[in-house]
């Protein structure tokens, strides 16, 4: 295999620049990395000297004349524009149509359904921001002990308890019924366990959520990898968008640092392999509520920690960044955004100054992660040879 390890990290969210269909989405302007270095003037001179400015012009960034490692972007192929949309393709699975979404609130039968087999009542059913919604409803399940249920323009079932009120197993069974009922036409990408704590007034989330996917098919990368016995650590929320499929090690995270430091802890301990890395701060905590200046800054920290990264890698790695959608924080709207996705591919292996050009799927990175094991996936042509040194 041309690479012993291969460290792939998703900066959740970090799109950039709408894509052709954007306007199908309601997305026109959306440009999650260029209308933040517009609004603000950012400071990454390591992710600069990767090539991320040779993608494509961003204002304040000024691209390198030789950069260190491959770079392009890529389309998403499948409908839609959330996690498990673009975690699934970078898999190799491709949608044929979206995950249902519900702007409106869930349908009353669900909700019927929901009630009696969990024993409580809800709060909401509405299309709300997780922040805004536990500061409006938080009191009242304080006072009924009903779970607040609701959702967003992505396909997903979001259930927030306070902690004291709801005891995290609780939760967590209630997530399980909930997954259980939505199936067939209802059947939404993700229901999330959404815990808090903390007074009336100064409610927090707390890091307990807890994600609950749909099974992903058969025959994506990941059960490619383990049918070959490639072992895979991951870090972050991979492990709840894919079930644990093909994982054999993995670690949660609390916040984009916490991700950081574990995949630095994964390194020391996984030598050859894939590390899979979600860090979902920008998306979760900054792009959602258009937190321009938190977006900025944790750009930043990526940045100051990538020279910590490279310093780890041995010289049988490969590294990706890449990202699974848009997030604008400078658009009205807090949902996720149709966009390209940056890809910079780098290591003491990798190829220089390697344009690899628009690539019209993320499955590429997975036929390249495939290949590199000796493996394919269904969708997605393999750039490996590109990356290759003369």
């Amino acid at each position: 295999m041309p690479y012993r390890r291969v460290i792939w990290i998703v900066l959740d969210s970090v799109g950039i620049g709408e894509m052709p269909d954007a306007a199908a989405y309601g997305d026109t302007g959306s440009d999650t990395l260029g209308n933040i270095a517009r609004a603000r003037p950012l400071h990454l001179p390591h992710l600069r000297e990767l090539g991320l400015a040779n993608i494509r012009p961003f204002e304040g960034l000024e691209p390198v004349a030789h950069p260190r490692g491959a770079y392009g972007r890529c389309a998403l192929a499948s409908p839609g524009k959330d996690t498990t949309t673009g975690h699934w393709e970078m898999a190799g699975i491709h949608l044929e149509k979206p995950f249902p979404v519900y702007p409106n609130g869930f349908p009353p039968d669900v909700m019927k359904e929901f009630e009696r087999r969990t024993g409580r009542g809800s709060l909401g059913n509405v299309a709300a921001s997780g922040t805004e919604i536990i500061r409006e409803l938080g009191e009242e399940h304080i006072r009924t002990g009903s779970p607040i249920v609701y959702t967003s323009a992505d396909s997903v079932f979001q259930i927030a308890a306070h902690e004291e009120v709801i005891p995290l197993p609780e939760l967590y069974r209630i997530c399980e019924i909930a997954r259980e009922i939505l199936r067939g036409r209802n059947e939404v990408g993700r229901v999330i366990a959404r815990p808090f704590e903390g007074q009336p007034g100064e409610f927090r989330r707390t890091a307990n959520r807890k994600d609950y996917a749909v099974p992903p098919p058969r025959g994506m990368l990941l059960d490619q990898l383990a049918d070959r016995r490639v072992p895979v650590h991951s870090v972050g929320k991979i492990f709840d968008v894919f079930l644990g499929r093909g994982i054999g090690e993995y670690d949660k995270t609390k916040n984009n640092a916490d991700g950081m430091t574990k995949t630095l802890e994964a390194m020391r301990d996984t030598k050859e392999g894939l590390i899979f890395v979600n860090l979902v701060d920008f998306d979760q905590n900054f792009g959602h509520r258009n937190n321009v200046e938190g977006y900025a800054a944790a750009l930043e920290e990526v940045d100051a920690w990538a020279p910590q990264l490279r310093e780890a890698m041995e010289s049988g790695d490969m590294g990706i960044f890449t990202a699974d959608h848009g997030c604008d924080p400078t658009t009205p709207s807090t949902d996720h955004s149709r966009e390209y996705v940056p890809l910079l591919v780098f290591g003491e292996r990798v190829g220089q100054g390697v344009d690899l050009g628009t690539r019209p799927t993320l499955s590429d990175i997975g036929q390249t992660v495939a290949a590199n094991f000796g493996t394919r996936i269904e969708n997605g042509t393999s750039f490996l040879d590109a990356l290759l040194p003369d």
